[in-house]
């Protein structure tokens, strides 16, 4: 199997040269450049085929400003940066369908469960080639010093919100899980409090909720900072996030594969636990707590 960074190609074109220079103008550039760096980022293969005139209506800027971009990022014009744009998504592509095609032949030959536990080593595969630890220590050492963590998932990513708030309780002073009794419109009751200090800790995968877009919309207003869990770069939660973890989820028949969410959810946690010695001292007293309520299976 090929490795991991080259598995998925959203995240490959997000970590390509040319995928990091466009990262950087979507957090310091422009509000034109800002659209123009959004729009490629999001529709990558759209941008290979798209005349100047194209662009720019897509993107709801002049064409001068559009020139003016792919000279600001280093090339000598719109033609050159959209010749850079396809020869980018073509490295990305290729070990991609690579692996597509060998998943489909083995498909062919396996049962549906076989196939399904192909594509949960794959998304593992994936998500760990993408998964920096450093970007994981960012995240632990922002939750380590918010002042209240809200977490939320709605729909198919509720469980994992679940799972997630359970591992933070004992390592944060205040965990709120918003997607508890009463629907949607009792999260939004939950997330009335948040402000700057405070953090939004969302999972967002297939099929995304809009719901949690528009409560993501509200922290930021607030100026909370607003972490993601979600599957590519192209999700719908990611321009509205301070901070993106990655885990694939590709399946050939459910929705997604949630078996990365739940591997990212504990390699957090296990940073988190590990950040500082106030939260290892932490975990030393949940054990000794724990284990009056728990079979030792050694004795």
């Amino acid at each position: 199997m090929t490795s991991g960074k080259s598995v998925s190609a959203d995240v490959a074109f997000v970590q390509s040269p040319l995928g990091q220079v466009l990262s950087a103008v979507m957090t310091g550039g422009s509000a034109s450049h800002r659209s123009i760096a959004d729009y490629l980022m999001r529709n990558p293969m759209r941008g290979t085929a798209l005349k100047i005139e194209e662009m720019a209506d897509g993107c709801k800027v002049s064409t001068a400003t559009i020139s003016r971009f792919a000279r600001d990022i280093g090339f000598g014009s719109y033609g050159a940066m959209r010749s850079a744009l396809a020869e980018t998504l073509h490295s990305a592509l290729q070990p991609v369908e690579k692996l597509r095609s060998s998943i489909v032949r083995r498909q062919e030959a396996v049962s549906p469960a076989e196939a399904s536990m192909e594509y949960a080593r794959a998304n593992l595969a994936t998500t760990q080639g993408a998964l920096s630890p450093q970007a994981l220590e960012d995240v632990a050492r922002k939750i380590d010093g918010a002042r209240t963590i809200y977490v939320l998932g709605l729909g198919m990513s509720s469980s994992f919100a679940s799972l997630l708030a359970l591992h933070l309780q004992p390592y944060c002073k205040h965990v709120v899980e918003m997607a508890g009794s009463g629907g949607n419109e009792a999260a939004a009751g939950r997330l009335l409090h948040i402000e700057r200090g405070d953090m939004l800790l969302a999972l967002s995968f297939p099929r995304y909720s809009s719901d949690t877009m528009r409560l993501a919309h509200f922290a930021r207003n607030r100026k909370a900072c607003v972490v993601t869990i979600t599957d590519v770069p192209s999700a719908p939660m990611v321009p509205l996030s301070d901070h993106v973890l990655y885990a694939s989820s590709a399946h050939g028949v459910l929705p997604g594969s949630y078996v990365a969410a739940v591997a990212v959810i504990e390699a957090l946690v296990a940073t988190l636990m590990v950040s500082n010695k106030s939260n290892v001292r932490k975990a030393a007293r949940l054990s000794e707590v724990m284990s009056e309520y728990v079979i030792d299976p050694a004795v």
